[in-house]
């Protein structure tokens, strides 16, 4: 049986929210449970609805997808949030990484890719566009930070779970990959984060590709 995930769409613009919709709509496995044309109300029904995704606006006119993803993250719910925008600036995208977006994708992405990509997402990874990687991996060498995993300090099995996180897995996964609980999985993710002076895991993943290509 299909495991589905309850979406929720945030967007101003209601032809996008429109071809959004038709596209989820193709594959099983993706219930729209609500749609917003604003920030606020994304809100608002976020906390109404509890969706597992939202599928989030970063420009919009009452409230930005930031401040909204700010609210969500604040409010800890559970749902998965991936910014879709036309933006693919340095700054917003580093913003919303750091904001806790579990994918940020490009509304000129191909059909196909978006919704491999959403798939992807709702099965716990980590997504963002290859070429916007290269923004990330700038934004993180213009700024001082352990270079090294030994100059981090990271233990073998915090350079363990580390390669995984660069690999996509989600908590859960890789708990089940080192048979270790998920809640532990949690503990090393703040710890490394904290030793490599990071603020998510999407820098983490970015951080350790650039080092094993150094």
């Amino acid at each position: 049986m299909t495991e589905m995930h309850r979406v929720l769409i945030v967007d101003d613009h209601p032809l996008f929210r429109r071809g959004l919709v038709q596209l989820l709509q193709m594959v099983p496995g993706f219930d729209l449970v609500g749609e917003a044309a604003g920030g606020a109300e994304g809100l608002a029904l976020a906390r109404t609805l509890r969706p597992d995704l939202i599928l989030l606006d970063l420009n919009m006119r009452d409230m930005g997808g930031l401040e909204v993803l700010r609210a969500l993250r604040a409010a800890r719910l559970e749902a998965r949030v991936v910014m879709v925008t036309v933006s693919d600036a340095g700054e917003d995208v580093v913003a919303a990484l750091r904001g806790g977006v579990d994918g940020y994708l490009l509304k000129d992405m191909e059909p196909e890719a978006m919704l491999e990509a959403l798939q992807a997402v709702a099965a716990g990874r980590i997504v963002i566009p290859d070429q916007l990687n290269h923004l990330l991996a700038a934004a993180l060498r213009s700024e001082s930070r352990p270079q090294s995993v030994g100059a981090a300090g990271l233990t073998e099995q915090e350079t363990r779970i580390l390669e995984k996180i660069a690999a996509g897995l989600s908590n859960k996964q890789i708990g089940r990959e080192l048979d270790i609980a998920e809640g532990t999985v949690k503990v090393h993710v703040k710890h490394i984060l904290r030793k490599l002076d990071l603020r998510s895991r999407v820098e983490a993943a970015v951080w350790a590709v650039e080092r094993t290509r150094a």
